[in-house]
């Protein structure tokens, strides 16, 4: 691979990786496997050590993945919270095990433990009593949820015993059992809601809820497996944890002492099968050095701990023939293969359709009509064909044809360069299109209206709906004709659709259903320009101004607003009352820094995202990292060594929170956290 290409795939990895990221960690609805994943994350890794020039801080090989949302407040972890390096192969935790040995002459042992599929929590103790629970967040800081942790049965509020030090913190996994996932997501099904993917995503989801008391109806658990090195005086990482259960702490006991490399395989070979037997998710084993003194000479990476690894278990595996293909259409136009199959279980449920991605993905498997195919549901979310078993491919079988038109429409398909996917382009008239936007539009991160999948079937079928601003015209009178509508339901769908007229400007850019123009892009496009009527004239130069707005997007956002059908609607939704701008929240204090772009790094007097909020509210503009584009670095304290050396070597200005107090009107500190802010 020659540079240019070497540079191209290392973007392209990140893009994909820091999405399919913040899909896993904020959006709780991933769409590729842990495996997936992980192979494409090796690969940046190894193409950024080939290539250290197109390596930089903000890059996903180098950051844990952030679960921070809005709604919550932020506070720094006294010790970084990182994440494990991984690995599918013995041959890799043997490495792993040869390296340590080699750096460390003295004797020691590893515990082994399970690796828990759920949401990483952090415990802080303080006299006894349970002071604070935050989420992993960046491993900088985290989002507090204390009321809801005090709401999971199993974390004790008080300690028992003697012995536990005046304050401490211990890290875990918040779980939700099977048994209470399957109840939950019958719950959603009967509300006609989006069921969770897996118990993980339904365990983050509930642990980030604002209710406490819909925390504690959850049925979710806790397991702790971690004290950082430092807190407690025991010799070593076992012991230490021996004393946690002894304290009240839910402590796991599904763990061994391992002294070679031996005993290290047999512990995981053993619960590659027991762990099905289990009530919760787990996906692999973690070894650690047991000895706490050899943990702290060992020492971190930037994401993770040499001193431990996680081997993951592979996606469970099942055969079973294709029935037929179905072609759907999605609101884009974007035509998907899905194969249905003979059901088969896996990994807890029955798995009946799995998505063939693209007709390329159809060549490249080499599919043929009722071929018997491998199909894994990685991290238990969406069902995928791995693979094809020729030697049970009846004689004569045929490949699929891709449909040449529409399915759903009978418009002919277009397929443009670059592009994998074919599509339909009659997005004004084909009925799965125009219902696929509608769906999106009032979607709870969208406009959050009360209407679901079989309404709008009903209320399209009808005429009633044709268009998004179609919501904002319908009448009781209209609803009461329809089958199965009383007062009651009619009365909560209207009250909700008058309530979306109050939806911020950055969820109805999203609601509106720009390709590629996702939740956080949105916001990020809505603050940047501040109202529709600016994004609708930016050009595409303008456009790519946008930090993370990259060719694609900034050439489908000007294309939309070119549209005469769309400029028709926007101004439909314009006349119904939507919000086109920001609100008084985000709209600026002042343009003290406009047109100034700003990296913000260490810890300031507040959280570091009403840092960036003030400096967007004045004008500016928030950057990850350091480059000659960049007009100030704002250091608070501790910042990170290499954005600082960066910012030195290109001449960037290097401000404190002083000196940027005096260039903004910066409001005073409240409420600030009392633990000294720490960054690894």
């Amino acid at each position: 691979m020659d540079k240019l290409h070497a540079q191209r795939r290392i973007e392209e990895l990140k893009a994909v990786l820091r999405e399919n990221s913040r899909l896993y960690y904020v959006e709780n609805a991933p769409v590729m496997s842990d495996y997936e994943y992980d192979t494409l994350m090796h690969e940046l890794e190894a193409l950024e050590t080939e290539y250290p020039e197109y390596a930089t801080p903000d890059s996903p090989a180098r950051r844990v993945g952030s679960d921070l949302e809005s709604g919550f407040r932020k506070y720094p972890h006294k010790y970084p919270m990182l994440s494990l390096a991984n690995t599918y192969s013995l041959e890799e935790v043997e490495e792993f095990a040869d390296r340590v040995a080699k750096s460390i002459s003295d004797e020691f042992t590893y515990s082994c433990e399970l690796k828990f599929d759920g949401t990483a929590i952090c415990l802080t103790y303080r006299n006894g009593t349970l002071f604070r629970a935050l989420t992993r967040g960046d491993g900088v800081q985290g989002d507090d949820v204390t009321a809801n942790a005090r709401r999971i049965g199993n974390i004790p509020v008080k300690l028992k015993g003697e012995g536990w030090p005046e304050e401490f913190e211990i890290r875990g996994e918040v779980l939700m059992p099977y048994e209470s996932f399957e109840r939950l997501n019958h719950e959603k099904e009967l509300q006609e809601e989006q069921p969770f993917a897996n118990p993980r995503n339904a365990a983050s989801g509930s642990l980030k809820l604002q209710d406490p008391e819909e925390v504690a109806r959850r049925g979710l658990f806790c397991t702790l497996y971690h004290i950082p090195a430092g807190q407690v005086d025991y010799p070593t990482h076992n012991s230490a944890l021996e004393a946690a259960a002894s304290w009240g702490l839910p402590v796991s006991d599904h763990r061994r002492i391992c002294r070679n490399i031996s005993e290290i395989e047999q512990f995981i070979s053993y619960w590659d099968t027991e762990r099905k037997n289990l009530p919760y998710a787990t996906d692999g084993i973690v070894i650690k050095v047991n000895q706490l003194d050899i943990q702290t000479r060992l020492g971190y990476t930037a994401k993770s701990p040499r001193w431990a690894v996680a081997y993951k278990y592979k996606a469970e595996q099942a055969l079973t023939p294709i029935l037929s293909i179905d072609y759907q259409v999605g609101r884009t136009g974007a035509v998907t293969p899905v194969a249905n199959l003979e059901p088969v279980f896996i990994s807890g449920t029955m798995v009946r359709r799995a998505t063939l991605v693209n007709e390329d993905q159809i060549r490249s498997l080499d599919i043929h009509e009722g071929d018997w195919v491998y199909v894994e549901k990685g991290g238990e979310i969406i069902p995928k064909i791995t693979g094809v078993e020729e030697s049970k491919r009846m004689p004569g079988a045929l490949p699929p044809v891709f449909p040449k038109v529409c399915p759903d429409c009978g418009t002919p398909l277009v397929r443009e360069e670059g592009e994998a996917k074919w599509f339909c382009p009659n997005s004004s008239g084909c009925p799965t299109q125009i219902k696929g936007r509608l769906e999106h539009f009032v979607s709870r991160k969208a406009m959050n209206i009360l209407c679901g999948e079989a309404t709008i079937d009903q209320l399209y079928s009808k005429g009633f709906l044709k268009t998004p601003s179609g919501f904002y015209s319908l009448n009781k009178y209209q609803l009461l004709n329809l089958e199965g509508w009383k007062d009651r339901s009619a009365e909560r769908f209207l009250d909700s659709v008058n309530a979306s007229r109050n939806v911020p400007f950055e969820r109805v850019l999203f609601a509106v259903g720009i390709r590629f123009v996702g939740e956080t892009t949105a916001r990020d496009i809505a603050r940047h320009f501040g109202s529709m009527d600016a994004i609708a004239a930016a050009s595409e130069e303008d456009l790519l101004s946008v930090p993370e707005v990259g060719d694609v997007i900034a050439k489908s956002i000007f294309n939309f607003f070119r549209s005469v059908d769309n400029i028709a609607e926007i101004e439909a939704l314009r006349a119904a009352g939507l919000r086109f701008e920001l609100g008084e929240k985000a709209a600026r204090a002042s343009d003290s820094l406009a047109g100034k772009s700003i990296v913000i790094s260490g810890n300031f007097s507040i959280s570091r995202d009403d840092m960036k909020a003030l400096i967007e509210a004045n004008g500016g503009r928030n950057s990850s990292s350091v480059s000659g584009k960049t007009d100030y670095l704002l250091a608070g304290e501790k910042p990170g060594p290499e954005k600082m050396k960066k910012a030195a070597e290109l001449g960037v200005k290097i401000i404190d929170e002083a000196a940027f107090r005096e260039m903004v009107e910066m409001p005073d500190q409240a409420g600030h956290d009392e633990i000294e802010p720490t960054l690894f």
